[in-house]
Parts: C-alpha cells; sequence; structure tokens
C-alpha cells in the first residue's frame, strides 16, 4: 500500500486511509461544497454512499446527465489500482461514470486496499476477468489529475479533466475486481 501511495502521491494525487465510511465522507465534505456526480456502482450503492454523503455534505449528490457539467466533483469506485505508478483501473463503459470522471474540476475515488496489485503484469488477470465479463467494455486507467501540454511543452493540470485526484483508502468495500 505504501508503494501505492507513494507512487499516486508523485503523479498528484492525494492520499487519505479512511477508518470507515463516515470519515471518507467528511474528507469529501471538507474538500467540496457543490454538487456531486455519483455513478451508479455497485460496491458504492452497497457502502450506502449516496445517503452518507448528503449526510455528511449537505451537498446535492446526482446521477443526472443533465447537471453532470455543473458538477464540483465526481465521486467512483475502482475496479483496482496499479501500485508501480500509482493508477487507477476503472470500468467507464457506463456513461455516469465517464462523466463523474471527466467533467468535474475534482475526482474522488473510494478504494479497497485489497484491490491493489502490484504492477501491470499482475493486473493482467483481472484485466482479463473484466473482459471475459463484457467484452466490448471500456477500461479507464487514471494517473493523477488531467495533464495535457501544447506543442511549446507547457503543462497545464485540469484542463482535458479534473484538476483534482483524491484517493481515499477504504478496507472492506469490496475485494471484487468486476466490481467498481
Amino acid at each position: 500500500m505504501d508503494t501505492f501511495s507513494n507512487a499516486a502521491q508523485n503523479v498528484g494525487a492525494e492520499i487519505f486511509t479512511a477508518a470507515n465510511l463516515d470519515a471518507a465522507c467528511h474528507y469529501i465534505s471538507e474538500r467540496t461544497s457543490g454538487t456531486m456526480l455519483l455513478p451508479r456502482q455497485a460496491s458504492l450503492e452497497r457502502a450506502g454512499i449516496t445517503a452518507a454523503l448528503q449526510q455528511n455534505t449537505g451537498s446535492l449528490v446526482v446521477f443526472d446527465r443533465q447537471q453532470a457539467e455543473q458538477a464540483e466533483s465526481g465521486v467512483t469506485g475502482a475496479n483496482f489500482a496499479i501500485a508501480e505508478t500509482g493508477s487507477i483501473a476503472l470500468e467507464s463503459t457506463d456513461e455516469q461514470v465517464r462523466l463523474a470522471t471527466t467533467l468535474p474540476s475534482k475526482h474522488f475515488v473510494l478504494l479497497d486496499p485489497g484491490k491493489i496489485v502490484s504492477d501491470g503484469m499482475a493486473a493482467i488477470p483481472h484485466v482479463r476477468k473484466l473482459h471475459e465479463n463484457a467484452p466490448r467494455n471500456f477500461l479507464a486507467y487514471i494517473t493523477g489529475p488531467s495533464r495535457t501540454a501544447d506543442i511549446e511543452r507547457v503543462l497545464t493540470i485540469g484542463v482535458h479533466g479534473p484538476k483534482e485526484l483524491h484517493i481515499i483508502l477504504l478496507k472492506s468495500l469490496s475485494d471484487d475486481f468486476l466490481e467498481s
């Protein structure tokens, strides 16, 4: 877990280890105040994330495409993470997931530490299972906040995606790699 945390921080992500769901929601509430996009994901729904966020933050939690452009933050789970690079892997075929990870200026990822693999080679069996389960799915790898460079090599953060990536490590969320 330390290797993952260090690698993620080196690429600009913020890491927080939450003792429980309330602590995770409190962390989110201290960093966002506007509308949150929260796609329907099995592990997050089972944990009761929608009600917990609304109770802890007082912010509007939506699944609505029409409100996506105004959302300040997106909250998602993750299928797995790669320690070597500090990357999150997220099955993003569903439009709600893609919107939550690309439109808001802040992206909060809830990740069970049991879903951290050492490197890309260790991820292959999990990627294979994801594609066997749904052959035409889209798997996104997210490594730090959005970065864009122009032809003059000027690096800009957050132009084509979130300016901030917050990874919240929450044990017992879900250890199923097919589930985000």
